[in-house]
């Protein structure tokens, strides 16, 4: 049984945590019973108990059959409260629209999560309908700019472990490939994702230096289509102008809050 800090841990909790993600990870495909029993390596009869008591709970809903289950309205009360009470997000909320209004693209706040980074908050640009990220999302460090702009502030050597997924044609997939990459965005100063993430995006990231080893980051996403080499200097100019705000301001507002780990 694992431990966490000499705590040993509660296994019923750490399988209620585990369903919830694999729920949270399929999205709009719900799951069987037996797909959920057989995933966790639990028996059926147990994952059923467990999963009519988050049911009545909020946590898991089902459908009219009682066959199907998807997360549940209680897992996006909880999310909307940690983005509501984080004092990082508030403060770097108002420079994410000063950024999209400049800019007219879309702009992104996103903090590291073990291998993944999880958006925090976005301003979609109103010239691309397209929606390419949201709110809660998480995608692979080593695929898009959030993420390379956050390992770039870290040692090779805390690389995450191959393998890397291939989002598209053009992700990096071996640590060789990655790590080159991230001496130019360190030599830069800011990364630069051309379509590794999504097909037909550019992104452009930025680490927020409040931390240290920085733990958060903003970007800017814009389509190939509409990126030229004057539009991605001012992308740069305005994105560089925007971290100094944030990294100036963030000490100030959040002295006096808990600094979670």
């Amino acid at each position: 049984m694992s431990e966490t800090g000499g705590v040993r841990e509660v296994k019923s909790a750490a399988r209620t945590v585990e369903l919830l993600e694999v729920l949270a990870a399929r999205g709009d495909r719900p799951a069987r019973l037996q797909e959920l029993a057989d995933e966790l390596q639990v028996p059926r009869s147990s994952m059923y108990a467990l999963l009519q008591t988050l049911i009545s709970r909020g946590w898991v809903r089902t459908d009219i059959t009682g066959s199907l289950y998807g997360i549940g309205i209680h897992a996006l009360l909880t999310g909307t409260s940690y983005l509501d009470t984080d004092p990082r997000v508030r403060v770097v909320r108002p420079y994410l629209d000063e950024a999209s209004q400049a800019l007219g693209e879309t702009i992104h706040m996103g903090r590291l999560d073990g291998r993944d980074v999880a958006y925090l908050a976005t301003r979609e640009s109103h010239e691309y309908l397209r929606t390419i990220s949201r709110v809660g999302r998480r995608l692979p460090a080593h695929a898009g700019a959030l993420g390379k702009a956050l390992l770039a502030e870290r040692d090779d050597a805390e690389l995450p472990e191959v393998p890397y997924e291939a989002l598209t044609p053009h992700t990096r997939t071996t640590r060789e490939a990655l790590a080159a990459d991230l001496a130019g965005t360190r030599a830069r100063g800011y990364s630069i994702d051309r379509e590794e993430g999504v097909l037909g995006i550019v992104g452009f990231g930025f680490a927020l230096r409040y931390d240290s080893p920085a733990q958060d980051a903003v970007s800017c996403s814009v389509p190939v289509a509409r990126l030229t080499p004057a539009h991605e200097e001012r992308i740069v100019v305005v994105m560089q102008e925007v971290r100094a705000k944030i990294e100036a301001t963030v000490p100030a507002a959040s002295g006096a809050t808990v600094h979670w780990r």
